[in-house]
């Protein structure tokens, strides 16, 4: 499955370079990151009404709308998903308390 986020991943830098006319995640990237911020929140926003409602198939697309908003504000940030697959690595395994105790203050 990783090989998917990869594969977005990839996508989403090439669409850096891309005309905003031409492709929505580039005319993302040409309103800046104040915009995507705000279609995370709002992507966020659907998917919490979705597990509200209980309808699956909507939670399911719901949550894929969060996924890929939230992988375009990692490229903006010249990040990706490995740096998040990691990160989850590192914390598998441990319990959610201790995980809280070894975060920075």
């Amino acid at each position: 499955m990783s090989d998917v986020l990869q594969q977005l991943a990839a996508v989403l830098e090439q669409r850096k370079t891309q005309s905003a006319e031409h492709s929505y995640v580039a005319s993302l990237y040409a309103k800046g990151l104040d915009h995507i911020l705000k279609k995370v929140g709002e992507e966020a926003a659907e998917t919490i009404i979705a597990a509200k409602d209980g309808d699956k198939s909507k939670i399911v697309y719901e949550t894929a709308d969060l996924w890929f908003h939230s992988l375009v504000m990692l490229a903006a940030l010249d990040l990706g998903p490995d740096q998040v697959l990691e990160e989850l690595g590192r914390r598998f395994g441990l319990s959610g308390l201790q995980e809280k105790e070894q975060r920075p203050s």
